[in-house]
């Protein structure tokens, strides 16, 4: 580890780490318990990925009522916090794909207990977070792929490897395609069935879903999506999008509402979390 990660402005980063590596001591019931409070504070200080989660849900939820959405936004905020807490307690390649729900990190966790997994990831600019979150996952048996390094990504394929991959959040840069999120067009990573044509790979959906209370998880790998890829890689990418969509509907608070999804590739898109956008919702 380098000294420089022991400078004073990454001490509160080491305090809070090693206040989760405590934290996992406690019973799963207890971690749930605690997380719950610990989002119900975060729901309530004045940040702006608050806003960005309750607009979010007016945009892919319009059928709810306020009240429900409301409702939603404490049991996601509840969620959120126990996330953050259970992220410290325990032939031709597979391109395993999922989405970023709040039980993302216990996903990695499951799959690493029946085979060795690379996993794309984007480091925390936190140096001192980055090094600790890179250490707890080499770990458990995970291998770390740069998200933007795509020449590791498909050699681990060609090697037979498994490598975990979420692309539903936004992206705006090179093969971006305009495609639709519960029906709104946004900026989306269309590079799922590029990889698959060009390597090969068997595409398997995963989701991990969290349990009522302290029961657990339930994990589900789907069977291998048929006919994929097409020649249509944002036909495809609406498919994987489908399938999110029925996840989200099955445990809506466990989506990561916070994050800014619905971008475009023009100056003519909406801002959906502008002002303006706001005052309007």
């Amino acid at each position: 580890m380098s000294l420089r990660l022991l400078a004073p402005r990454y001490w509160l980063t080491w305090a809070g780490l090693g206040l989760l590596r405590l934290v996992a001591l406690l019973p799963f019931g207890a971690i749930v318990s605690l997380g719950r409070a610990l989002g119900t504070l975060l729901r309530h200080l004045p940040l702006s990925f608050v806003r960005t989660a309750r607009r979010n849900m007016e945009l892919c939820l319009p059928e709810l009522s306020p009240q429900q959405r409301e409702q939603l936004l404490k049991e996601h905020f509840a969620s959120l916090g126990i996330a953050l807490l259970e992220a410290q307690a325990r032939g031709r390649g597979v391109i395993i794909l999922t989405a970023h729900f709040t039980s993302m990190e216990m996903a990695g966790r499951a799959l690493l207990t029946v085979a060795p997994v690379g996993f794309l990831y984007r480091p925390p600019k936190n140096e001192a977070l980055a090094y600790a979150l890179k250490r707890l996952r080499l770990g458990l048996g995970g291998h770390p792929i740069p998200r933007d390094d795509i020449r590791a990504f498909i050699s681990a394929l060609k090697h037979n490897e498994c490598v975990w991959y979420a692309p539903d959040q936004a992206y705006r840069k090179k093969g971006a395609e305009m495609v639709p999120m519960f029906g709104i067009p946004a900026a989306t990573n269309t590079l799922t069935s590029r990889l698959a044509g060009m390597t090969g790979a068997t595409v398997l959906p995963y989701f991990l879903q969290r349990l009522p209370g302290a029961a657990g998880y339930r994990g589900i790998i789907h069977p291998p999506l048929e006919n994929f890829p097409s020649d249509s890689p944002a036909a495809d990418t609406e498919r994987f999008n489908r399938m999110i969509e029925a996840q989200v509907r099955l445990v809506p608070e466990q989506y990561l509402w916070i994050h800014r999804r619905f971008k475009g590739l023009s100056g003519d898109y909406p801002d959906y979390y502008g002002r303006q956008a706001t005052r309007r919702a």
